[in-house]
């Protein structure tokens, strides 16, 4: 699923793990999900090319949908409402 900047969910919670590697953007992701509300999205903004493969188990595991996804020039990001 990509969007384009314009076509952006809209958010509640941002989460930047830029410059971060496996395991570091889902351990963070597991701490700010804590303090949201079912239905809330979280954009995440990651480098680590891992998280591609991490974040749609991260979700699949733990009910999340993952509503977007997209990557441009090395930056990931992506908007996961909260089950």
């Amino acid at each position: 699923m990509t969007n384009t900047a314009d076509s952006q969910p809209v958010h509640q919670v941002e989460l930047d793990t830029t410059g971060l590697y496996c395991p570091e953007p889902i351990m963070l992701m597991h701490n700010k999900v804590r303090d949201m509300r079912s239905g809330e999205i979280l954009k995440v903004v990651a480098t680590d090319p891992a998280t591609t493969r991490d974040i749609p188990k991260f979700c699949s595991f733990l009910g999340h949908e993952l509503v977007a996804q997209e990557e441009s020039d090395g930056h990931y990001l992506y908007f996961i409402r909260l089950g």
